[in-house]
């Protein structure tokens, strides 16, 4: 996302809401960044972040929220140096600055007020053309000599008496995650807002927001999702450009996907990994993305997947790089694929399952992003790693089906998947069998090198509205192929659906499943269908 206006145009003109606007010597925050620290290192995200302050600024009633990785400058640019800026050129705006703790809030206060004390023009040093009043200097709240204009400093929670303000910026709302994820605590900070924006603001005041995002439900999310938030302009500038080109996505700027950050504290690619892997997915998307996920989650809620805790698998007595299972009915692969020839917008996910009966367990997965030969590479060494796997679902179209078309006549087994209905359709379809307890995913102290079971959760909890869904794209395909393939069972739990919602049931509903006497070993094929009772038969005559 870019400034549509010409920002130094827009910084030369008059933002009030009343006072005498000056004629600065910096257009932008940046500008007067370097002027008072010549050390201040400036990136392409501070740039646009320039841009955005401008705007807002110079726009009444702006209304702009800035999300981005912690660490990498929006407080020093956006609280500290750009109210000094703001100042610079209306020395009669009064200025809140609220945080989540009155502490903080104060020692932004307190460094605009030592910056404009120390750069008076004394002794050769930079002259910003402000003073501080003598009889009104204190942290909390100062007024600028000769002007109305000046700085109040406020925790979330407290109220700032007095004169309105010409404009508010909020400044991290919550410490940690621990308060974001008390929805007292958000509660708390929303109605502070409500109390706040419509008795304190002066007409036309703008009003800003940053914060790295913690959770969906977070100020920005209430912002957003309230009644007036197409009001708010939303930059978020993520760790990681994971836009989605195909779909007309685009990074706010300009990278390719997958390209890291350009650091204000120049953090390596190197170093932008290693705090992926040690944040864990669900951090990472939230803090370093600014893609919060829900806590329980959307369609697959995070306390529906079940954990297993034994090694389901043996290597195998030939092939040391193989692995082999027992007492199963069936082994699959599914792949979701996505590559091009530099850094993918999605991830290749592959999935391989086994099944029991109704039960469904996942053994391996693959979640990376491949070039195409790469991924040539990868379905060969997984098919060669799970040999009872003889279905191999790839979803036919675009980058799956130039796959099919390498391999088919190579490994067999490979099944285009041709679906009709969409992502959402297809993983709600299987969310029964998830929140009955059918799916089993290895617990981390038995799962294989590299199978972080973690990511697939947290992409689940967060869809549809994470960034990525291969991995629930694999494993819904999967899933769909398991236990609905052939087995009834789609039909029935729609007639179900039908009759709990109190709709008359077509004459073709298939009939309730017949009462059984109980038996003293139930036949785990029982209720399948001719198709899937053959399929189980074959698998284990071959891996007994």
């Amino acid at each position: 996302m870019t400034a549509s206006l010409d920002w130094v145009e827009h910084a030369a003109r008059s933002f009030e809401p009343g006072g005498t606007t000056r004629i600065a010597q910096w257009d932008t925050p940046g500008d007067l960044a370097r002027a008072v620290n010549p050390h201040t290192v400036q990136t392409p995200a501070l740039d646009l972040i320039d841009r955005e302050l401008v705007q807002a600024w110079n726009t009444p009633d702006a209304r702009l929220i800035i999300s981005m990785p912690p660490q990498e400058g929006k407080s020093e640019r956006v609280t500290k140096t750009g109210n000094l800026w703001a100042l610079t050129r209306n020395p009669d705006t009064r200025i809140a600055i609220a945080s989540y703790a009155q502490s903080l809030a104060e020692g932004f206060g307190r460094e605009i007020r030592n910056w404009i004390t120390t750069n008076n023009g004394d002794d050769d040093t930079l002259d910003l053309g402000l003073a501080i009043a003598r009889d009104n200097g204190a942290a909390r709240r100062w007024q600028l000599s000769g002007h109305r204009g000046g700085v109040i400093c406020v925790g979330i929670g407290s109220g700032f008496t007095g004169r309105p303000a010409d404009a508010l910026v909020i400044d991290d709302p919550f410490a940690d995650a621990e308060q974001a994820d008390s929805e007292y605590y958000r509660d708390r900070v929303w109605e502070w807002w409500q109390a706040v924006s419509g008795p304190r603001l002066a007409p036309g005041a703008p009003v800003i927001v940053i914060l790295t995002r913690w959770h969906e439900d977070d100020l920005a999310g209430r912002l957003q999702a309230a009644e007036d938030g197409h009001v708010w302009r939303v930059l978020n500038i993520p760790a990681q450009a994971d836009h989605k080109p195909d779909e007309g996505q685009t990074d706010p700027l300009g990278r390719e996907p997958g390209q890291w950050l350009q650091s204000a504290r120049r953090r390596s690619r190197e170093q932008w990994e290693a705090i992926r892997i040690r944040s864990g997915s669900r951090v990472f998307n939230a803090l370093y993305q600014g893609h919060p996920s829900p806590d329980s989650g959307n369609v697959w809620k995070r306390p529906w997947w079940r954990r297993y805790r034994t090694m389901l698998w043996t290597q195998h007595p030939n092939d040391p790089a193989a692995y082999l299972v027992h007492d199963m009915d069936e082994v699959i692969q599914s792949w979701d694929m996505t590559f091009k020839d530099t850094k993918g917008s999605d991830f290749v996910s592959a999935t391989v399952w086994a099944r029991r009966g109704a039960e469904v367990f996942l053994l391996d997965k693959i979640h990376k992003r491949l070039t195409f030969t790469d991924t040539l590479a990868a379905f060969r060494a997984l098919t060669a790693k799970w040999p009872q796997a003889t279905a191999k679902l790839v979803e036919d179209k675009a980058n799956g089906t130039a796959v099919i078309n390498m391999l088919q006549s190579e490994i067999g087994g490979i099944v285009p998947v041709n679906p009709t209905e969409s992502k959402y359709a297809r993983a709600n379809a299987v969310s029964p069998f998830i929140e009955a307890g059918n799916v089993y995913l290895p617990d981390d102290e038995i799962a294989l090198p590299g199978v972080d079971v973690d990511s697939l959760i947290d992409e689940a909890a967060a869809f549809p509205n994470a960034a990525h869904d291969d991995e629930v794209d694999s494993t819904s395909q999967a899933l769909a192929r398991l236990l609905l393939d052939g087995t009834g069972a789609q039909a029935w739990m729609e007639y179900l659906k039908r009759l709990a919602a109190g709709e008359p049931a077509p004459g073709n509903q298939p009939a309730a499943p017949p009462a059984v006497e109980p038996a003293a070993e139930p036949d785990p094929d029982d209720g399948l269908s001719p198709l899937q009772r053959a399929r189980n038969e074959a698998f284990r005559a071959n891996y007994r």
